[in-house]
């Protein structure tokens, strides 16, 4: 299984940039940037001041149902849902 690294900036006010990087064995296999929004940190992981363990617990999901290769690289995070509408109630209750 890979091994997920984010890094997020940004603030409450203007939303989150995340930096993916998916590696194995210690090797990058593919680096992905993802938007995350307040209401949607709120909505997802309600009482979560930054998004890094949402968009962590996001990629899980991913590489539980398709390769990293796969994974759109560059993305919001909201758009998981119109591919797996399971989504938003399998992360909510991740947290």
């Amino acid at each position: 299984m890979a091994t997920i690294t984010v890094a997020c900036h940004g603030d409450q006010a203007a939303g989150w940039a995340c930096a993916v990087t998916l590696t194995d064995g210690g090797r990058e296999i593919s680096r992905h940037e993802v938007t995350v929004q307040a209401a949607d940190l709120e909505r997802l992981a309600a009482g979560a001041s930054d998004p890094e363990a949402l968009v962590t617990a996001s990629f899980a999901f991913l590489l539980e149902r398709e390769p990293p290769q796969s994974i759109l690289r560059t993305f919001e995070l909201t758009e998981i849902g119109r591919y797996f509408p399971e989504y938003e109630s399998a992360i909510r209750r991740r947290h």
